[in-house]
């Protein structure tokens, strides 16, 4: 199967940022979002973004206009009928998603497949709700994702291997470097840096060092570009501690209790840059 049209759901920064990888690569994108104004406002994020990349003359003039060309923007979900894989990137909740994919599943025809763009909800889980379960899968690009290489490709327990090939495809096609996991929480990356930072919480709390000096350990020590504190600030320590409860609930292991300190900065409205505090302030 062949993907030259791809559908979006949700027009704010992943989902702008899928659309703009796609037509940078001569995909075609229906960009739907539930008012004029958010996919406008999307479609704006995306020429604001190629104008940076023409100055860094990584791009022409021409091709940001090719590519804005292949945007086609919407507020209705009829328009996705033109699209063979339909991707969901709007917000991380889950009664949303479901009535989202399920607007999607009446509209679209049986061999199109829906992809997630979630980074913590089971993709089993969403596949069941729809009618199409081997034909949905996971896509779980990163911020931001033109300049990220990264997709992780999520397989449910029904996700068919047809399905898989596809989606892979289109990801190298996008110019990404695709990574194939189970479905599990917070599949593999989050997994594994939502508890370092979680770590990097206990060992601020233990007064084992100064938050620069734990953010230097890392960046100098592990060649991270930012260390986990800073990091955290940047997510958000509520997206943070909402990912360690999500662990502590679904794998039932006290490895992943958040660390209390989280939880009291959480409490106290320091959620990082967005508030202007944090570990550090901004």
């Amino acid at each position: 199967m062949t993907i030259q049209t791809v559908g979006i759901i949700g027009a704010g920064t992943m989902g702008n940022g899928i659309a703009q990888a796609c037509a940078v690569s001569g995909i075609n994108v229906v960009m739907v979002d539930i008012s004029d104004a958010a996919v406008q406002k999307g479609l704006a994020t995306v020429a604001g973004s190629l104008d940076r990349l023409i100055k860094k003359e990584k791009i022409s003039a021409a091709d940001k206009d090719a590519a804005l060309s292949r945007i086609k923007t919407s507020t209705s979900y009829d328009d996705l009928k033109a699209a063979q894989l339909v991707i969901e990137a709007a917000t991380e909740n889950y009664e949303l998603k479901l009535k989202i994919l399920k607007q999607v599943d009446a509209v679209v025809a049986p061999e199109v497949i829906v992809a997630s763009n979630t980074s913590s909800i089971s993709i089993t889980k969403l596949a069941a709700a729809t009618s199409r379960a081997d034909r949905f899968i996971g896509m779980h690009f990163f911020n931001p994702v033109p300049m990220m290489a990264l997709v992780e490709i999520i397989r449910g327990l029904q996700t068919s291997d047809a399905t898989h090939d596809a989606v892979k495809a289109l990801a190298e096609a996008l110019g990404k470097s695709p990574i194939t996991v189970k479905n599990a929480p917070g599949f593999v990356v989050n997994r594994i840096l939502v508890p370092m930072i979680n770590e990097a919480f206990f060992v601020l709390a233990e007064g084992l060092a100064t938050p620069e000096d734990i953010d230097a350990g890392m960046k100098l020590g592990c060649n991270q570009p930012i260390g986990p504190l800073a990091l955290a600030d940047m997510i958000g320590l509520d997206v943070c501690l909402a990912v360690m409860d999500v662990y502590l609930t679904e794998f039932g292991d006290s490895k992943y209790r958040p660390c209390p300190l989280l939880k009291e900065m959480v409490a106290a409205g320091r959620l990082g840059r967005k508030t202007g505090q944090g570990v550090y302030t901004y």
